[in-house]
């Protein structure tokens, strides 16, 4: 991935919407990632993942509450705390 700083992607805007086409670019600042900009489509083929992936997660937890796999926070947390305590 090529990494511009802001400055560079700032002066050289027009050429980065182009170079954006082919892959993602990451833009820092101060030595530091700030961003990284990408397509429109593969922005939207990002948020296409993200949706099936949330959608995925939701169908499982349906799945855990029809088949009564669930417990409550209280449960779930003095489970933690004796793992990390020993105790509750």
């Amino acid at each position: 991935m090529e990494e511009l700083n802001a400055t560079e992607a700032k002066r050289e805007f027009g050429e980065l919407l182009i170079k954006v086409q082919k892959e993602p670019i990451s833009i820092s600042r101060n030595g530091k990632p700030i961003a990284v900009i990408v397509s429109d489509k593969e922005f939207h083929e990002l948020e296409s993942f993200k949706e099936q992936v949330l959608k995925l997660a939701i169908s499982e937890g349906l799945d855990d509450l029809a088949k009564n796999k669930i417990h409550s926070h209280k449960v779930v947390f003095d489970n933690l705390k004796i793992k990390l305590n020993g105790s509750v």
